[in-house]
């Protein structure tokens, strides 16, 4: 595993307060299995183009510096790190930590949940809120929107999950069927159907327009924390339904299911045949799981391993990337690689 520098207090304020002279950031490069290493970086002031004057403690060397970044490295681990200053700031919309959030596939609204118990929508441009959607009871643990960005996906505790209009917050659709609370949901092509995990084990499909289950996808028999649908290579086997599928069943053919259980396994169901197609166990809980390709996955753990995996052969994983001990909590494609989130 690679070592990893941590930057524990940034300089975005001082970056943002450019009268200040001075200022001064603590340093830590942790590689597993060593002594963590300390220091400092210290800003002595700016330059006429206005860009931060910045030292390094003994230990640590100081690269580009611009005015939204810092180029560190640590000789000693022959590691290096950017540390970016965030393009803009939104401090009002929620007053505690964010859970889930998600953008409109136009770019123009975004939608979150927070643990102070609220679920909005706001204008990803400033951060204005737009929307308060209130119904589920307790906390809301998920939300995402439909392609078409007019409308929410939902899931909370208290076992339910809700389909939402973004233009005036009313709650079109309220499904129940879980036992436990709801832990993620996906979408299924355009969003006449939709997919949802639980506490309670089970993955549900379920038909938007009759307000229906149409069956259970999996039952696991351990909590389901994350999941993600994707269209399967073509080589692989999905299995064939034991039963037609309901005319109401909408883009499940060639799909695979991933889910990620607390059990510490990943696996994989075909979408329209309920069939397994893969089970992989890793070393802790799977927090949550992504497609890269029709032939790639991902999925992150609770001690912070990413495993990388070919859906064809899911026996050795291509690669297993461990930056930190820290939950994997979120994975997303990003061009031509990937954006995860941890809990430190």
């Amino acid at each position: 595993p690679s070592p990893i520098l941590f930057l524990l207090l940034t300089f975005t304020t001082a970056l943002s307060l450019r009268r200040r002279d001075e200022g001064e950031a603590w340093l830590s490069c942790r590689s597993p299995g060593k002594p963590t290493l300390y220091g400092s970086l210290t800003r002595r002031g700016l330059s006429t183009e206005g860009v931060p004057d910045i030292a390094a403690s003994e230990g640590f060397v100081v690269g580009e510096v611009t005015k939204k970044s810092i180029l560190i490295s640590c000789p000693h681990e022959n590691v290096s790190t950017k540390f970016m200053a965030p393009y803009t700031t939104f401090c009002r919309i929620h007053q505690k930590s964010i859970t889930c959030l998600d953008i409109s596939s136009g770019g123009g609204l975004g939608v979150s949940t927070s643990t102070d118990g609220t679920m909005k929508i706001w204008q990803a441009a400033n951060g204005e809120i737009r929307r308060l959607l209130e119904g589920h009871v307790y906390d809301v643990n998920c939300c995402r929107f439909f392609p078409s960005g007019l409308v929410v996906l939902s899931g909370g505790m208290d076992a339910q999950l809700k389909i939402w209009s973004a233009e005036d917050a009313s709650c079109v659709v309220t499904f129940k069927g879980h036992k436990g609370g709801i832990l993620d949901t996906a979408i299924v092509d355009r969003g006449r159907n939709v997919l949802s995990c639980s506490r309670d084990g089970t993955a549900h499909l379920w038909d938007c327009g009759k307000s229906a289950c149409l069956g259970v996808i999996a039952d696991c028999g351990s909590p389901v924390n994350g999941i993600a649908v994707g269209t399967a290579d073509n080589s692989l086997n999905l299995g064939t339904p034991e039963k037609a599928p309901s005319e109401r069943e909408v883009g499940t053919e060639g799909k695979i299911l991933l889910l990620a259980r607390e059990d510490k396994k990943l696996q994989g169901v075909g979408l329209q045949s309920r069939q397994p197609v893969f089970l992989f166990v890793g070393s802790d809980a799977f927090n949550c799981c992504t497609f890269l390709s029709s032939t790639y996955i991902l999925a992150g753990t609770q001690d912070g391993n990413i495993y990388q995996l070919d859906v064809r052969n899911t026996n050795t994983p291509i690669q297993v990337i461990h930056r930190s001990g820290a939950p994997v909590l979120s994975l997303l494609p990003y061009r031509d690689g990937f954006i995860a989130s941890q809990g430190n």
